[in-house]
């Protein structure tokens, strides 16, 4: 007995039909249905076609995982961000510096996992006080490199007003800039070079705003003058993310338009994001700050590959 009819086998008549009598000579010939992704057993007395009549239902369950699997994540994520603004009012300050670090790296690390980001860290960290300068893409960035070494943060005052980020990063050694204030910004820059002298590594963003990640802003030199006061090395770090289908991911980007809740959806939506950080070579900062700054956007732009102009060379 036969089976229901086959839809393969209905979907090549009506080809068939539509071709003419030359080009249905030879599809009847090799009598096999029009899906090159499916398999037809709807031709064998006693068999039924195993292939979907419409392959839209599976594409609709793929994105309905996707959306179910960002849903989980952003729900973990906050119950996250939650747990790490209680440990900063509550705890932070009461532990000693070691366990300090080894929470902020722990806990950044729990919070890529938790929004399925993969990290790829390269490259040799550099121990002792340092200032590291890096590309700035996407709110991760400050997760991303307290990953790999846990670091004191120079962010603009603004920063304090996002939802529970604000909160979080106020309570864990983080420096505020407050622009259009000039002694505001000087007793910054003497924060900054007591916490390089004390042995910390302390974390810019010398471009001053976000990029999508395939071009890179001038360096501003200002915010390296705190390594040339202290006299301690500029350490420049690239930021990089990249997924499956592409090598630079769009999701992750803080750029443009895109406001802090659809970035952090479209982290949570991406397939295999992996951050990408590589520390490079450490540079010696005796020297003016503006080749600082071109030396290390020059550093960085190379490793990346993205377009860049190459430094000046330092003055005699």
């Amino acid at each position: 007995m036969h089976g229901p009819p086959c839809p393969c086998r209905a979907r090549q008549r009506q080809a068939i039909g539509t071709l003419g009598t030359g080009k249905a000579a030879g599809l009847a010939r090799y009598n096999r249905p029009l899906l090159s992704d499916t398999v037809c057993l709807g031709g064998a007395p006693g068999r039924r076609c195993t292939a979907p009549a419409n392959s839209q239902p599976r594409r609709s369950d793929t994105a309905l995982f996707k959306q179910i699997r960002a849903a989980w994540r952003l729900l973990l994520t906050l119950i996250h961000l939650l747990y790490g603004c209680a440990l900063g009012a509550f705890f932070f300050r009461r532990w000693s510096v070691q366990k300090r670090l080894e929470v902020k790296k722990r806990w950044s690390r729990q919070l890529l996992g938790k929004l399925g980001v993969a990290l790829d860290a390269r490259g040799t960290v550099f121990d002792g006080g340092a200032l590291v300068v890096a590309n700035h893409i996407s709110v991760l960035d400050i997760f991303v490199i307290n990953a790999i070494r846990p670091c004191t943060f120079v962010c603009k005052d603004d920063v304090k007003d996002w939802p529970l980020i604000g909160g979080l990063v106020s309570n864990v050694d983080t420096i505020f800039i407050q622009r259009g204030n000039r002694a505001a910004a000087r007793r910054t820059a003497e924060s900054m070079v007591a916490h390089l002298q004390a042995g910390d590594a302390i974390v810019v963003f010398p471009e001053g705003t976000t990029t999508n990640g395939t071009h890179m802003l001038p360096f501003r030199p200002a915010l390296l003058q705190s390594a040339v006061d202290a006299g301690v090395p500029v350490l420049p770090v690239a930021l990089r993310y990249r997924d499956p289908l592409h090598a630079i991911s769009p999701a992750p980007a803080y750029d443009g338009d895109v406001s802090l809740w659809q970035c952090i959806r479209a982290v949570a939506l991406a397939e295999g994001l992996v951050a990408e950080v590589t520390a490079l070579a450490a540079i010696d900062s005796q020297a003016e700050r503006q080749h600082l700054a071109a030396h290390a956007k020059h550093e960085i732009a190379t490793s990346l590959g993205v377009p860049h102009q190459a430094p000046q060379s330092a003055p005699v």
